[in-house]
């Protein structure tokens, strides 16, 4: 499903087992979602990019983003010609969001729920 674009969820205890390197003491994840090659982990603490880079992908930046540092967050959802849902995400002292496509393998009203929840407190 990812060759074509299709982002998905990932089952959140495989990816605590996959990315149990950059978990902090105690720290749980409760929503993960393969895009292409990178993945998005929503812990109880932060939000993790994961980005491969090159073409063997064996380099890899982790982008760690603190819930509390999230100014504000907006969704859009697909449409009937426009099938990709975006998130943008804002950072405290960064103009510019971080943005992210997910296709419609992936409920973005889910996503919203999970950043309301952690973002929110």
């Amino acid at each position: 499903m990812a060759l074509f674009g299709n982002a998905h969820t990932v089952d959140p205890a495989s990816a605590q087992q996959e990315y149990a390197r950059l978990m902090g003491h105690g720290e749980q994840v409760y929503a993960a979602y393969r895009l292409i090659r990178d993945t998005i982990l929503l812990t109880d603490r932060r939000m993790i990019f994961v980005d491969k880079q090159g073409m063997t992908g064996k380099k890899v930046e982790y982008h760690s983003v603190p819930y509390r540092s999230i100014t504000h967050f907006a969704v859009e959802t697909a449409g009937h010609f426009d099938l990709d849902a975006e998130l943008k995400i804002w950072i405290s002292s960064n103009p510019v969001p971080i943005e992210k496509t997910f296709t419609k393998g992936v409920d973005i009203y889910e996503v919203q729920a999970i950043l309301t929840q952690f973002v929110a407190r």
